[in-house]
């Protein structure tokens, strides 16, 4: 769980999740395009190749190859996890 926790402190990596949570199956290039659109975000292509493989050792998202290309997808059942820990199902 700590990975998680690691993966989120960083803001460059909350955005990729929650581009990624906007339009799942993201190349890098589609990734490092929407970071720099919309969030101002000019790092490079490397830096954010980083960032998501942070985010795919913390679990939180995956990558498949298509032909030459890496597409990235997100996994939220780390966050459900560390959900259900502080905030256990209401009772009835």
């Amino acid at each position: 769980m700590g990975d998680v926790y690691q993966a989120l402190a960083d803001p460059t990596r909350r955005l990729i999740l929650d581009e990624l949570t906007e339009q799942d199956g993201q190349s890098l290039f589609e990734l490092c395009g929407r970071l720099a659109m919309r969030h101002g975000i000019t790092s490079s292509r490397q830096a954010i190749s980083q960032h998501l493989a942070v985010l795919e050792q913390a679990g939180l998202v995956s990558s498949r190859r298509s032909g030459r290309t890496k597409i990235h997808h997100l996994h939220t059942e780390p966050l459900r996890e560390i959900a259900e820990r502080w905030a256990p199902p209401a009772k009835d």
